[in-house]
């Protein structure tokens, strides 16, 4: 894994090239600390910057940039081709040369053979990388199918510039880091900033299977990027051409693609290992990895002794079972908080997925034994497995038929009472409900379904089911948020269904821009390469061929996952409630935190730096600090947002 930056079409003096290019790869070191290379060519305006983590072929061969054969085409590139030798082995009969063993010279040759559609289409991996072609004097940049490695662009002072991460653009001298108020807002919404927006207005990111073209200013202005892989025409191909075998017939299937696609995961020149949560997927992933590997898998789990919390009982058990080299670390609620002023830096933008804290503290413990690490992520978009699921589903199927005015009487009622009230009267039936909210916050869920029941729609309810805040624009000073700014969401309004619609907005939204942002982030800030096997491009394929009852029965998710796995683990050990992988938030707002929280979210802060309104804000945080109410996502996003401010709010 790698970090990658560049500049094209500035007008920058020869001798001040090299020192520019430094300081853009200098702010990457963390993706990789073993090399460092630039090239540029003053001539054509283009120059080329990379920091170099080692995976595979570990000799100065791999070193980039790096030139193909002919000599047209230079690559900086991030990310793994895990086909690479049977390119390599296509390539070599058309007469194509190699100097050593890295993936990265047949990327090249690839290119060279079959041009820039044709290369990308039979490169099966992760990868975000900048392309030059001398000959055409063309600028390429290009992101993976599923957006699992990151790419930003866009323009300043006359010249375009890219990196690996935002912190690389920001050394561009004169940059001027204007906030994007409608990503602000979009923000709040999510709990992260979506594709293609960034958090500054003049900055974007490259959109998941898509490469960009850039050749000359007046064109690159207008410049949009072409996908070359549809999230879109999959998921309704494989919907018109369901998978037509029997369930078992489904389950061997998708386990023969799952374990191809692990094994071509374990290939490295580095130690290698897995995180485990215990939960369905790392374990199923574990599972294949140890059923293909001679030696016991290294296997990493993070512990916290807060009920409700601690996953690392059963990743022992899992591990226990399945023969691994486990290791698991206790983490103290002070080493939990240590992390937190180093969130702002390493995320470059706002992001307040408050399980970035235990992901982080994860990947530091795996780095202090392997370089390489794989994950479970993507098996909840592809086969149904978050709750909301069939939780909304259901309810949608209970109260959709009633008239909106019986709709929003019902939800009147139910928020007569504030959520610490609804756990005081349900309390003597928590053993009913604990299956089904395993954190307890019953009156959280009850005010949640208030808000549901009034939607209109699918997309509506799916929109009300992802929402921090539900009304943005009553606390961001600003236009608030874009209109259609995903065409591709398009596709899924077509879908009759509510779950095929709610995975694929998952899959091309809250995929790419939090779960792998999180996985990203936290592993490549402590030079850590983390893979995800469920991600391969043609498991996806698979997944969308199946038909809905192979992956959500009986109100359950991951049906099909969850048959494989029963195959190397006892069903005792996975098939338990779902369980977050997060930290108790909550709580530490109302105490180790509240003193950070309060400066924060202090009123004359808020109205001396103008972005938001203080009102709903402080509202919310006197509310949960008094016990009343939870609003520890919500105080999360902004909290999280003035973090960044406070360390990144400026370009430096």
């Amino acid at each position: 894994m790698c970090g990658i930056a560049g500049i094209w079409g500035a007008e920058i003096g020869p001798e001040a090239w090299g020192e520019r290019l430094k300081r853009m790869a200098g702010t990457l070191t963390h993706r990789g600390p073993d090399d460092e290379g630039i090239w540029f060519d003053p001539g054509a305006g283009i120059g080329l910057a990379h920091r170099r983590l080692a995976i595979i072929d570990l000799s100065s061969e791999g070193h980039q940039p790096m030139f193909s054969e002919s000599g047209r085409f230079a690559i900086v590139y991030n990310g793994e081709v895990y086909n690479f030798p049977e390119l390599r082995k296509d390539l070599e009969p058309r007469g194509h040369h190699f100097r050593g063993h890295s993936d990265t010279e047949v990327i090249l040759a690839a290119v060279e053979e079959w041009g820039i559609p044709g290369a990308l289409a039979r490169l099966v991996g992760m990868f975000a990388f900048a392309l030059w072609d001398r000959k055409e004097r063309a600028l390429y940049l290009v992101r993976d199918r599923l957006g699992i490695k990151p790419l930003y662009y866009g323009w300043e002072g006359g010249a375009f510039i890219f990196g690996s991460e935002l912190k690389a653009l920001k050394t561009f001298p004169g940059f001027q880091g204007e906030i994007d108020r409608e990503a602000l807002a979009l923000y709040l919404r999510h709990n992260y900033i979506p594709s293609p927006f960034s958090i500054y207005r003049k900055v974007k990111k490259l959109l998941p299977g898509c490469f960009l073209k850039v050749s000359s200013r007046m064109e690159n202005d207008q410049a949009e990027p072409q996908p070359f892989w549809s999230a879109g025409r999959v998921a309704q191909a494989g919907i018109s051409d369901p998978f037509r075998g029997t369930d078992s017939e489904g389950v061997e299937q998708l386990e023969i693609l799952l374990k191809d696609s692990v094994k071509l995961r374990m290939i490295s020149d580095v130690p290698l290992g897995a995180f485990l949560s215990g939960g369905i997927d790392s374990s199923t992933v574990v599972s294949l990895m140890q059923a293909q590997s001679g030696r016991p898998v290294k296997t990493f789990t993070i512990g916290f002794l807060e009920g409700g919390y601690n996953e690392a009982e059963r990743a022992r058990e899992v591990a226990r079972h399945l023969g691994t080299d486990h290791t698991e670390l206790y983490v103290t609620p002070r080493e939990a908080l240590a992390v937190i002023p180093r969130l702002p830096v390493l995320y470059d933008e706002p992001f307040s997925d408050s399980s970035q804290i235990p992901t982080f503290l994860v990947s530091e413990l795996a780095r202090r034994e392997v370089t390489v690490s794989l994950s479970g992520d993507g098996g909840d978009e592809l086969f149904g497995g978050y709750n909301r699921y069939a939780w909304g589903r259901n309810i949608w199927k209970a109260v959709g038929w009633c008239p909106p005015r019986i709709r929003a009487g019902l939800a009147r009622a139910l928020t007569i009472l504030n959520p610490a009230r609804w756990d005081q009267i349900l309390t003597p039936l928590n053993p009913i409900f604990r299956k089904e909210f395993p954190d307890g916050r019953i009156g959280d869920k009850v005010h949640k379904l208030a808000e549901i029941i009034t939607v209109r729609d699918f997309p509506s309810l799916y929109k009300l089911l992802l929402s921090h805040w539900t009304d943005p624009s009553a606390v961001v000073n600003g236009p608030g948020e874009p209109g259609d700014y995903r065409p591709e969401a398009g596709p899924a309004g077509r879908f009759d269904n509510l779950n095929y619609q709610m995975m694929f907005r998952d899959t091309i939204g809250y995929l790419p821009d939090d779960i792998l942002t999180k996985l990203d982030r936290a592993s490549m800030g402590v030079s850590l390469e983390a893979r995800v096997p469920v991600l391969d491009h043609r498991v996806v394929e698979f997944a969308w061929r199946l038909p809905l009852n192979l992956k959500i029965r009986k109100g359950k998710g991951k049906w099909i996952l969850r048959k494989i796995l029963s195959k190397y683990v006892p069903t005792e050990l996975f098939e338990r409630p779902k369980m977050g992988f997060g930290v108790p938030i909550d709580s530490w707002l109302r105490g180790p935190l509240r003193d950070w929280a309060e400066d924060l979210l202090g009123e004359n802060r808020l109205v001396k730096e103008g972005f938001f309104s203080p009102g709903p804000i402080r509202e919310k945080w006197q509310e949960h600090v008094s016990g009343r109410c939870n609003w520890q996502y919500l105080l999360w996003d902004v909290l999280m947002f003035q973090a960044w401010l406070e360390t990144n709010g400026k370009p430096g």
